[in-house]
């Protein structure tokens, strides 16, 4: 009897002992899920329901006339560099997944070549923000689901785009001789068979001639072309989304004026 006794009692034992292992293992796990959840970046998905992606060159010398400073790189780069690859929806996405250059250490060579910042060389300032401001947004994207996809898409983009060459081919180059916008956007529209975006500076008060700053392609989300709309309000296009210009408020892009004449400045242009 008493080794019966001794028996159940040895049974319950091991059956609490069990059963209390079952419960820490589980919570074990559900606290390693929740902190697995937390440490994931999140988004804002109702902010960031993006369906197009911008792709944005600009042109150096322009970016140096405008903050009316000497860009000792403006000569290096004579070709349209990258402003950004932007969402057509959503800004700054998720405030807590910061820029970390060791993430994209593979592509910096390429980064300085292509994304330069021109106003503050040797610094990761410019990809920072872009990545911070529309990086974020454009994760939601698989395919653009982390800081290195993000920045290798957008270089994959430019160069297949290689708008820079297309501009020289049918003789569209920097000069003092000036421009329509119906030429630019003719020429832009029958190759790519899409509408760009064309911005341009507005002239100074007493000129008559606006300067050819930006343009922009646009992709859907599988990366096919598709067109641009030129609306101010689809998506901040001042010059105010560079951080590098936010104290600059003299100037800004804005649609080239179907009216006036456009200046395409050569890079090696004195100021």
């Amino acid at each position: 009897m008493q080794t019966q006794q001794t028996n159940n009692w040895l049974h319950l034992g091991i059956s609490s002992w069990t059963t209390m292992a079952s419960l820490n293992l589980v919570t074990l796990l559900c606290f390693g899920l929740v902190v697995l959840v937390n440490s994931y970046p999140s988004f804002n998905r109702h902010e960031n329901q993006w369906t197009k992606l911008i792709l944005t060159h600009h042109w150096p010398k322009t970016l140096c006339t405008m903050e009316e400073v000497s860009c000792q790189t403006a000569d290096k780069f004579n070709y349209w560099t990258i402003h950004g690859l932007w969402p057509d929806k959503g800004q700054s996405c998720n405030r807590s997944w910061h820029f970390n250059v060791n993430d994209i250490k593979d592509l910096l060579p390429e980064m300085e070549n292509w994304w330069p910042d021109v106003l503050h060389p040797g610094t990761n300032e410019f990809w920072k923000h872009e990545w911070e401001k529309h990086g974020t947004c454009a994760a939601v994207a698989e395919s653009l689901n982390s800081e290195n996809k993000y920045f290798a898409k957008a270089l994959d983009l430019y160069k297949k785009v290689d708008l820079d060459s297309i501009l020289k081919k049918f003789n569209i180059v920097p000069s003092s001789k000036y421009y329509s916008l119906d030429n630019i956007r003719s020429v832009i529209g029958s190759f790519y068979k899409v509408k760009p975006k064309i911005q341009c500076v507005s002239p100074s008060q007493g000129e008559a001639v606006q300067t050819l700053g930006q343009i922009e392609i646009c992709f859907d989300k599988e990366y096919q072309l598709v067109d641009c709309v030129e609306y101010e309000e689809e998506l901040p296009n001042s010059i105010d989304d560079l951080f590098v210009f936010e104290s600059a408020q003299q100037s800004e892009f804005s649609i080239c004026d179907e009216s006036m004449p456009i200046y395409y400045p050569p890079a090696h242009e004195e100021y």
